[in-house]
């Protein structure tokens, strides 16, 4: 299945998205919701009918092996990739295939092993541009405030350029800006990928920190431990097909089996596109 082009504000809804109205509500409760999601890599199907659900306040993990699909999901929520069916919901507005712009001014910050930052600015030019757009001039200050309280190291560096920053600072100058601005939804893309153990702490401390506040958070990480003990709900794939959807303790003693494809729920299914992304 050869997937749309991209092209101005956003391609085409996907199969079967216009039997939700915009703006009509999805599940009571859901800040997210994903129905029979299909995506794919040129002819090679990389997401078959992905369904699962994101609650406003909660954390969802989204787990498998390397390959599952697992960052093909994060990049056709935020935009990234277009989705081939199903559709896309957030905050009750079918958002399928929408350009990543505008998904991220609805409220959807992705924050990926990239780092997220700009690196010839400096730390506090990163957090002033967003806050004074976000919240005009005036609030500026004010945000800076909150944002160097939250994480002092940043206060530290505040003149230093974000490229010079360590890997963890870097991911911490990406979550303050999404703590201060109150973002619905992040999605949580491998952040701690590369860090040592005593940042990942910090890291998962933040984040913490930003579902204290109410942003709700799906969690791609490849230590499945740290984001089961912050998740309310998993979701595990397998070839691009959800082998279970459910809470995080009911699936603890059997995990290792539903990634390797060998729980009772797998269906059958075709592999994802080979070295695809996810």
């Amino acid at each position: 299945m050869n997937a749309p082009a991209l092209s101005g504000e956003g391609v085409a809804p996907a199969a079967g998205a216009g039997e939700l109205e915009s703006g009509q509500m999805a599940t009571k409760g859901s800040i997210l919701e994903v129905a029979d999601l299909g995506a794919a890599y040129g002819p090679f199907d990389a997401l078959f009918d992905v369904t699962f659900a994101i609650g406003r306040g909660q954390a969802v993990a989204l787990v498998g092996a390397n390959g599952a699909g697992k960052s093909t999901v994060a990049r056709v929520v935020t935009g990234l990739v277009p989705a081939t069916g199903g559709r896309v919901i957030f905050d009750g507005e079918d958002i399928t295939n929408r350009s990543a712009h505008d998904i991220a001014n609805r409220g959807i910050a992705h924050l990926t092993e990239g780092r997220s930052v700009f690196a010839t600015l400096t730390v506090e030019e990163n957090l002033v541009l967003p806050f004074r757009r976000a919240l005009g001039r005036k609030a500026v200050p004010r945000a800076l405030g909150e944002a160097y309280e939250r994480f002092p190291r940043l206060g530290e560096r505040r003149g230093q350029s974000a490229g010079t920053l360590s890997g963890g600072e870097q991911r911490m100058l990406a979550l303050a800006r999404v703590l201060v601005l109150r973002q619905p939804l992040v999605v949580v893309d491998e952040l701690s990928f590369g860090l040592a153990p005593v940042v990942v702490e910090e890291v998962y401390a933040a984040l913490t920190q930003v579902l204290d506040a109410g942003t709700s958070l799906l969690i791609i990480e490849q230590h499945v431990e740290r984001a089961l003990e912050l998740a309310h709900q998993v979701v595990v794939l397998t070839k691009g097909r959800v082998a279970y959807d459910g809470s995080v303790a009911a699936v603890r003693g059997r995990l290792g089996d539903l990634v390797l494809g060998r729980g009772n729920e797998m269906p059958e299914s075709a592999g994802p596109a080979p070295d695809s992304p996810g």
